[in-house]
């Protein structure tokens, strides 16, 4: 006997079943005085009250996967309108250890997201406290939950794509010059690069970055001191995925 959607649906009773809440979480990166900074709250309330966590809550009844994370950086960093749009944010995995919240069955639905200059965070009312620390202090901070293996998923995450995408010019300004840009990637891969054969490869991409035939107004690099001659500004590209990929310098050395 086949049972009809209607009728199957009027007798459905999702009691029946084992109970399953999902979450959002960020990982929030942007780069501050030279430095790759990550975003944290520190928890005010159980569970792990006082450890240090990710920003992240339960979805709305009324949001989609993305709308709750969008919502929940928006919450710690007071940024709207524009400026959020302008946040790369992406899917980055799905936690579903039965054990990773002692509250119920939890599964957090991870993203991660990088801009430029984003904002002293501000705490919303569940949190003691929000900052941006640097990633090289992560191990002076206790984590909650699973957040340590969330955080280092979408630090992998960031370095291998700007291997082979353009993602490094979101962490700038819409103009930036060379230097910059290489100083976005040895800052994201922890790595110092030769000046002279970055830039031949970025030039080398097509696609990667275009001029804007303009310059910087003084000599030298841009916040730097004078002399010399003025360097080149450009702007993103419209190259989605970049060939030949730019290696981390490890990376490279395997290849070869």
């Amino acid at each position: 006997m086949t049972v009809n959607e209607q009728d199957f649906l009027a007798g459905y009773d999702p009691r029946d079943y084992p109970a399953v809440a999902v979450t959002v979480d960020v990982v929030a990166l942007t780069i501050r005085e030279g430095a790759l900074h990550l975003l944290l709250i520190r928890r005010g309330a159980p569970p792990f009250a006082g450890h240090w966590a990710l920003p992240g809550g339960f979805v709305q009844p009324d949001e989609d996967l993305t709308a709750g994370a969008r919502r929940e950086l928006a919450e710690e960093t007071g940024l709207g309108g524009e400026r959020l749009r302008r946040v790369h944010l992406e899917q980055l995995g799905s936690y579903g250890a039965p054990d990773r919240d002692p509250r119920m069955r939890v599964v957090s639905v991870a993203h991660l997201a990088f801009a430029p200059d984003l904002p002293d965070p501000v705490a919303d009312t569940d949190a003691d406290e929000a900052i941006w620390l640097p990633v090289t202090a992560l191990t002076s901070r206790q984590l909650a939950f699973d957040h340590g293996r969330i955080i280092d998923d979408g630090l992998e995450r960031a370095r291998s794509k700007l291997e082979y995408t353009p993602l490094a010019t979101r962490f700038l300004a819409p103009e930036f010059t060379i230097t910059e840009l290489r100083e976005v990637y040895e800052t994201v891969w922890g790595h110092p690069l030769h000046a002279g054969n970055f830039h031949r490869k970025v030039l080398s991409v097509p696609g990667f970055v275009e001029s804007t035939g303009a310059s910087t107004e003084r000599g030298g690099a841009r916040g730097g001191a004078r002399g010399g001659p003025r360097a080149k500004l450009y702007r993103a590209g419209d190259a989605r995925l970049l060939h030949p990929a730019l290696l981390r310098p490890a990376r490279e050395e395997t290849v070869r």
